[in-house]
Parts: C-alpha cells; structure tokens; sequence
C-alpha cells in the first residue's frame, strides 16, 4: 500500500518547508518537491491533501505507566486503551516502565511486562526498567536488559520503602550503566526529608491534598537532582532527570550541562500549564492533581519554558499514570499520602505543548525536537523514529494548527474519569495519524486496532560523549 500525503508543511529540527511525503508499507519512500512524485507518475492507493496543515514525525511519549501498580491499585490505562488515547493525540510510541518489585529479578520482571502488552497496544513501544533491588544479581541482568533492547533503567531517590535506593546502590548502578553503555534515569526528590515533613503535616492534622505540595518542597527536588549528577559525574555514568518541575532543579541540570556532563532532562506539560493552586481545589478536587514531583508555584513555569527553549530541558514526556478521581483518588480521603501518585495526559502532550508555538514560547523546530525528535535520539530510536526521512518509519501525524477544541473527560479517550486541563480551550489538533504507514485516526475517526504496535529493541542514548 502506497500512501501521499501532499502539499503539507514538513517539520523537522531544522525548520520547515512545503514538501510532499510518499509512504510505501511501513516506511517512508521519499520526501519531494510538491508535484515532483506526479510528474513521475507515481501513484499512491490513498492521498491526504496536507494544504495549510503541518506533518511531523509521529510522537514519541517516553514516560508512560501504563497498568501500573501504586498504593494498592492499579493506574487506569490499560496497554490497549493508553496507546489508543496515545494515537488520538499524535503519540506513535510510547515507552513505558517495567517495574522490578523488591525480591524479583530484572528479567522477570521485563517478562511480565511483555505479557502485558504483546497484543494490546495500538502503537509501537518500548520499555525502560525500574530498579528496585540493587544487588550482585540485578547488576549482571542490566547487562542481559541491554541485549534485549532495554537500555534505560530508572531509579529512585524518593519513595523509602517502596523503590527508594540509596546513594552507594544509585552509585553501584551507575557504575554498571557506565560500564554497559546504559542510561540512569532518575526520580530526584530527597525521600527520606520528605517523609519527615509528610509525618509532621499528619501529626499537626494537615491532611489534605495540598499537602502533598507543601510536603515536597522544590528545594528538596534541587537538592537531589545535585546529588543525583555527582554520583553521575563520579561514576561517569549518562544521567537523564525524568519530570523535572522545579526551577532549582533545572539551575542544577544547567550548570552540568554546561560543563559538559552527560546529564539530559525531562519535563511534563502539567508543570508548563498547572500549579500548587490546583492541588487546593475544595472538596477533595485537589487530589486530582496528586503527582510527584508535585506542581510548583507559577513562578517556576517561566523557567521551564526557558529551559525547553536553550535545551537544558531535552525532552516533554508525560508521566502518564491515570487513576480515576472516584474509588482511586478517593482512597486518600482524610490522609493525602494515601492519594494515588499520578495524572492523565498522554493523549494531549502535543497539543498542549503547540500551546507553546502559538505563545511565541517555543520554535516549531523545538516542538519536534522535544515531542519526537531528541526522544527518539535519547532513547536509542533514531533514525528508525523522530524524522521524516526515507527509510524511516512512517510514524506521521498530519496537525491542523488552526484547530481549535476543549479539552474535556466527556471527549477524551484516556481511561479515567477526569481530565486535569477541563475546559480549557487550545489551538491545534491533530487530524490523521499514521503508524508504520496504517491509518490510525483520521478526522474524528478511529481505525487503529490492538496488536498493531510491536515491541522496538533500543539501542544507547545517541548524545553520549
């Protein structure tokens, strides 16, 4: 099957330019002058007339959890419902993360997770891995995740207990990753304060949504994300921050970067757009914002967006983990620790982040970048993803930036029962979507189908010195 989408505006990291985009199977065949592939007589079995319309490289979502287990529940997304809500907002790869219970191994552990999606998923996928247990037997399989096209693996500076680790485990790891060509991607936030502060709050009778914000201050985010890239410098391990929400945190990141440590970040649309407000919206509505690192105050936004733009921020991921407002969130009714971590939003991370092109606070080049092409790069993806260009896969969304819509639980297709942007109204909208060349959603139609998405086998980060 033969696909040509004509007349469209072509984005890339470079800029953008009126081009016509032939895709053959799975991949694409060529990117041509407007009128150049009629002139051939080349004939395509469907054309998309992109007139007016942006193409871009289909999304890449590197922070998803999807059937995630927390606090005794499980996030609300299925494999099957979340690439599908990943489709409708242009995403056409997801990785998400495979979560090594203490006592279990690493590769158990990657088995559970293929059982959980092979089959399931709308969209292509891949998986970092959760490290948990840091031991002699854990070190060894990092090299078998590796052979196996798992090349990330995250770990925690919060969550005592459960994954937190400590800074001789976090060093023995990034040892190994140094060693193996592996990245650490960390969850930087200073647990063991945090939970001092946490009993403090419920032993003076704070125990409301808000005070899963005021429990986890930015300076304890900057605090660990500095220890996190000393440990990295030490070692001479890659060190990727994932959700970075807070203005301290990011001057650490900077400052590495800037003395050329391999040291990358992420942020997430909730901490470019949400703030500490939302999490003290009246009857319980703040616990629909529960999510760690928690939201900042709006001071913090415009660092961010700086960040995005000078590439001290490399990345926008979502942290996709849904749990329903009603018999999920509700479960921390009274006692705020109890509240599930985690928000939805994988099906609007492009959208949302266009709301930056149309404020002048980003490039359309950075937009690729950040949705799509340093995802694919960091993650070990490129050339197969992130670009339009022959041979790659034709992963391709065709965006109306004229568009205009509502975000809203009643239209959006996650599976949870609340939306955290309601009602708010945004320019742009994606109006077909191809996987490796097949249809998945066109004009407010659905056609992708689960088990369309295969596994992808990564290689090591491309920004290694």
């Amino acid at each position: 099957m033969r696909t040509l989408i004509k007349n469209g505006t072509v984005l890339s990291t470079t800029g953008a330019v009126t081009a016509d985009v032939l895709v053959d199977g799975e991949t694409i065949a060529a990117v041509t002058a407007p009128g150049v592939l009629a002139e051939q007589n080349v004939v395509a079995d469907t054309e998309f007339d992109a007139a007016g319309k942006y193409v871009m490289p289909g999304g890449i979502d590197a922070h998803t959890h999807m059937e995630m287990p927390f606090g005794g529940t499980f996030s609300a997304d299925t494999f099957e419902t979340g690439t599908r809500a990943a489709a409708w907002g242009g995403t056409t790869t997801i990785i998400d993360f495979a979560v090594q219970p203490k006592g279990n191994s690493l590769l158990s552990t990657l088995d559970a997770w293929h059982e959980k999606a092979d089959g399931d998923c709308a969209v292509d996928y891949g998986f970092h891995m959760i490290v948990s247990d840091v031991n002699d037997a854990t070190l060894k399989e990092m090299e078998s995740c590796v052979a196996a096209g798992v090349s990330s693996f995250k770990m925690f500076m919060a969550y005592p207990g459960v994954f937190y680790s400590t800074d001789g485990e976090i060093l023995r790891a990034m040892t190994k990753a140094a060693d193996i060509g592996g990245t650490i991607a960390m969850h930087a936030e200073n647990g063991i304060a945090i939970d001092e502060l946490v009993a403090q709050a419920l032993a003076e009778g704070r125990s409301e949504p808000y005070q899963h914000g005021v429990t986890r201050p930015p300076e304890l985010e900057g605090e660990a994300t500095s220890r996190a890239i000393t440990l990295a410098k030490v070692t001479g391990s890659p060190l990727y921050i994932v959700h970075l929400s807070a203005a301290q945190a990011l001057s650490a990141v900077a400052e590495a970067r800037d003395e050329g440590q391999n040291v990358f970040a992420e942020t997430c649309p909730q901490y470019l757009y949400l703030s500490i407000e939302d999490l003290g919206k009246p009857d319980f509505e703040g616990a629909k914002y529960v999510a760690s690192p928690p939201l900042r105050e709006k001071h913090h936004q415009p660092d961010l967006w700086r960040g995005l733009r000078t590439n001290d921020l490399s990345v926008v991921s979502t942290d996709h983990c849904p749990f329903c407002f009603k018999d999920q969130k509700e479960l921390g009714r009274g006692d705020f620790t109890k509240i599930p971590n985690g928000m939805p939003g994988v099906e609007h991370r492009i959208d949302l982040l266009h709301q930056g092109v149309v404020a002048g606070e980003i490039s359309l080049a950075r937009w690729v970048e950040a949705c799509s092409t340093t995802p694919a790069r960091m993650f070990g993806l490129y050339p197969r993803k992130g670009v339009i260009a022959p041979g790659a896969d034709a992963d391709l969304v065709i965006y109306d930036p004229a568009a205009e819509q509502t975000i809203s639980a009643e239209t959006h297709h996650m599976n949870v029962d609340y939306s955290a942007y309601e009602g708010m109204t945004i320019t742009g909208r994606c109006e077909t979507v191809l996987s490796r060349g097949s249809v998945v959603v066109d004009r407010g139609t659905y056609h992708g189908r689960a088990g369309h998405g295969r596994f992808l086998e990564r290689d090591l980060c491309q920004y290694l010195n």
